[in-house]
């Protein structure tokens, strides 16, 4: 009986032991979950946070530009209004009427829209190398001789 009674608190101490073990466990799986969590709901916040500065900056931009927009149209009014008032040379207005819809007029007989300023010069002969061929520049002598 006495073996009986030793064999018993054996596997108590052992059952004791096992269950300490699976407990820390346990606890280390839910402690890292628990920290993954709390770097989620982080990210969350700091997400919310860029949002809203993201839709304050927007929403302060459209103010700015409405502001100078509306000062743009002001200017535009006042020097109308000068111009009007100041300028009463009928010539001058007359001039500057003709001169626009001339310009408009002769637009119109060329069937196509004015074209744009290009930001290069045109070539003189179509087939001729720009300067942003690759060998533009280069004798040819130079390129075979290295190749």
């Amino acid at each position: 009986m006495t073996n009986l009674i030793l064999a018993a608190l054996a596997a108590l101490v052992i059952g004791i032991v096992i269950g300490i073990l699976v407990g820390r466990s346990g606890q280390g799986q839910t402690l890292r979950q628990r920290r993954a969590e709390q770097q989620i709901e982080e990210l969350r916040s700091e997400y919310t946070r860029y949002q809203a500065q993201v839709n304050e900056h927007f929403m302060e931009a459209a103010h700015l530009l409405r502001r100078f927009n509306d000062a743009y149209r002001d200017v535009n009014q006042h020097m109308a209004r000068g111009a009007n008032r100041l300028c009463n040379d009928e010539d001058w207005l007359e001039e500057l009427e003709h001169e626009t819809s001339s310009k408009r007029l002769e637009d119109v007989r060329d069937g196509a829209p004015a074209e744009p300023p290009r930001d290069y010069a045109p070539k003189p002969d179509p087939e001729a190398k720009g300067t942003l061929a690759e060998d533009f520049g280069l004798d040819k002598d130079r390129n075979t001789s290295k190749a």
